[in-house]
């Protein structure tokens, strides 16, 4: 808890630069530039997947060494990693430049929003190598212990995001790409203070020119680890763009409800995955230092924290759901569509976050083949078909409810894996001893 939960203020914080140009936007401008927005989000999650999946891998293996006392692979890991989020933020960045309104396109986006979609989506992808670079700070100081500071830095960013959010919208007339700009500003506001964070602080996680290298044994460590996570994340976010393509047939009111209701839905199972990622660190220690049976107890509080969280959040959910939507929009149709998305979807919520805790475990053990084989099974061969034909008898609910059913489906296959104990034998330092 010590660990997690700072952890868990800087991701929700994190959260909302995307929520709060959402409902600045969605206040401001109208549900159609919501829509935009919304839109653009399932697009960029597609496109940066890649370089996320390597940069959980090199967390992992940091995560390790640093257990096993191996400071000399820890600094080296970390520039590994660092070099390779750089040049690949870069090369997002321009192809999403260059394809983005191919994306939208082939997303069957309303024609009505194409426009403001593809105007914001530039800008922001065009922060991409200043978002993954900060970002990589954030996940190698989580991977060494550190919590507390990495919350501050996403504190600073946001409360950057929301003045110039307002300041660009309200006063500037700017539109969806000022909304755009001012979270590329505020990141770069924190990948800079990151990067002095760490010249000061940690000589051990040093990039100054002199210590930069790229290893490439340990890159194989990190491809090896974060490379099913990365084809997981790639699938998941085709998955939800062909979901996308599934929830656009309906409308723009559908994809304004569709983009509202998913940004509530992420923002409650940030918790979770914020638990599973305090979980991975601490599994990735612990196994390097040869303690199972604290990841054991590890795994009973988180869901413990799991069942009572995801509990008291629906409660919540069933009684104030049209509220929650209003702070979106005002748009009744939208709310109401928004609402039954929350309450089908959040009666799975304890189910979401019990497979949640699972793959963080699983994640911090170096297995990450077996969360990414379950992933996909459950949405393109469950998730994608079910909602498709669901939708056709029971219209936008058929969606949700083919959502909760695959991350029911998805959960039974992790529980029974875990009582397997197969994941006990995939660590980094493990593997190096034998």
């Amino acid at each position: 808890m010590k660990f997690a939960v700072p952890l868990l203020i800087g991701n929700l914080l994190q959260q909302f630069y995307n929520i709060t140009d959402s409902i600045i936007v969605g206040q401001f401008l109208g549900k159609q530039s919501f829509a935009a927005i919304s839109a653009s989000y399932f697009i960029y999650y597609f496109v940066i997947s890649f370089v996320i999946g390597i940069g959980s891998g090199a967390t992992v293996v940091v995560s390790q060494f640093f257990g096993a006392k191996q400071y000399e692979k820890v600094q080296r890991s970390f520039s590994t990693f660092f070099i390779f989020m750089l040049i690949g933020g870069v090369i997002l960045s321009i192809a999403g430049i260059l394809f983005a309104r191919p994306l939208f396109l082939l997303t069957k986006t309303p024609a009505d929003v194409i426009p403001e979609a593809v105007a914001y989506f530039r800008i922001y992808i065009g922060g991409t190598f200043v978002f993954v670079t900060f970002n990589s700070i954030l996940s190698i100081l989580r991977g060494v212990g550190e919590s507390m500071r990495p919350m501050n830095l996403i504190l600073t960013t946001t409360i950057i995001n929301i003045v110039l959010d307002l300041l660009f919208i309200v006063v500037f007339h700017w539109g969806v790409q000022g909304a755009a700009l001012a979270t590329v500003i505020a990141q770069i506001v924190g990948m800079v203070a990151g990067l002095v964070y760490i010249a000061r602080r940690h000589p051990l996680l040093s990039i100054q020119k002199k210590d930069m290298t790229f290893d490439k044994a340990l890159f194989k460590h990190e491809l090896r680890i974060g490379l099913p996570t990365s084809v997981q994340q790639c699938a998941i976010s085709l998955g939800l763009m062909a979901l996308l393509g599934i929830v656009n047939t309906f409308g723009t009111d559908t994809l304004t409800a569709y983009g509202a209701a998913g940004k509530i839905s992420t923002l409650v199972m940030q918790v979770m995955l914020t638990l599973s990622g305090a979980l991975a660190a601490f599994t990735g220690q612990n196994i390097g230092a040869g303690q199972f049976d604290r990841v054991r107890r590890g795994v009973t509080v988180s869901m413990l924290l799991n069942l009572v969280f995801c509990a008291v959040i629906y409660g919540s959910i069933w009684f104030f759901g049209p509220l929650i939507m209003r702070a979106f929009t005002n748009d009744a149709n939208v709310i109401a569509i928004g609402n039954n998305y929350l309450i089908i979807v959040g009666a799975f919520f304890v189910i979401h976050g019990a497979l949640i805790v699972f793959n963080g475990v699983m994640r911090g053990s170096g297995d990450t083949m077996f969360t990414m084989i379950n992933s996909l099974l459950c949405l393109w061969l469950i998730r994608i078909p079910l909602a498709s034909w669901l939708s056709k008898s029971y219209g936008q609910d058929g969606i949700w409810l083919a959502i909760g059913l695959s991350i029911t489906i998805g959960f039974i296959i992790a529980f029974i894996y875990y009582l397997s104990g197969h994941w006990k034998n995939r660590g980094v330092i493990r593997k190096e001893q034998t």
